[in-house]
């Protein structure tokens, strides 16, 4: 995980910083999701990989927290995010 962000803030607008703290919670999210399913895959005990893969689907619910608000905040993100799924579908039928 990232300890410290990896970039210098003060040059940004106020709303850039806010793009980009909701994409430094977005990349911390993720990070934990693969920490905790991994740490699940890894245990034998079934009641503490129940708990890693619940606090892992709580984090996932994070992401979608701070992905909705990004979008709110980021007209381009949203955009693209749509245009990344037509170009997903679109090579998914070309192989049916």
């Amino acid at each position: 995980m990232l300890s410290k962000i990896p970039f210098k803030m003060e040059n940004l607008t106020e709303e850039d910083m806010d793009r980009q703290i909701l994409r430094i919670g977005l990349i911390a999210e993720l990070d934990a999701i693969n920490l905790y399913e991994q740490l699940a895959a890894l245990t034998n005990d079934e009641k503490l990989k129940k708990v890693f893969l619940d606090v892992a689907k709580e984090e996932k619910t994070h992401v979608g927290e701070f992905l909705a608000l990004l979008l709110m905040k980021d007209e381009e993100q949203e955009d693209e995010l749509e245009e990344g799924k037509e170009e997903v579908e679109e090579l998914l039928e070309e192989e049916e």
